[in-house]
């Protein structure tokens, strides 16, 4: 599971560099990636924990049952994880409505701060993957994404 959660996180860290690159040429693309950023970002630590999720819906489910209401994150964050997936939403699928370059920098910001947010999950976790992910406020060890 390590294995695939490094994964993971690489996929988060390249998403997030191509939405950054991707603002001045396609608001609607670097929106896009920011939310996969930080869908592959909390996918990875979920993954940590031995918890693989196969809908985009089921992992917004676990960052708000996981991670908000066990305390572990600010509401912030999980707003943030929603607002993503509506510009996602809005710059994949929105036909003739598209993500504004000030919408786009913002997703851009709210990715790095789901980023930041996991790397500190990793960094200050002592957690005993025997309990429920629930129970701990920290979730995985501090090398979980290094090989």
């Amino acid at each position: 599971m390590k294995a695939y959660a490094f994964d993971l996180w690489k996929r988060a860290e390249d998403a997030f560099k191509v939405s950054e690159s991707n603002l001045s040429i396609s608001p609607d693309s670097a929106a896009s990636r920011a939310y996969y950023a930080a869908f592959y970002a909390v996918s990875a630590l979920f993954a940590l924990r031995g918890a693989v999720y196969r809908k985009h819906s089921d992992v917004e489910s676990a960052v708000h049952r996981d991670l908000l209401k066990a305390g572990i994150w600010e509401k912030e964050l999980g707003k943030n994880y929603t607002d993503l997936i509506e510009l996602r939403s809005t710059g994949d699928y929105g036909s003739i409505e598209h993500v504004t370059l000030a919408e786009a920098k913002e997703a851009v910001k709210m990715a790095k701060k789901i980023l930041n947010a996991v790397k500190k999950c990793v960094r200050n976790s002592t957690r005993d993957f025997s309990q429920p992910l629930s129970t701990s406020p920290v979730f995985v060890k501090e090398s979980a994404f290094e090989q």
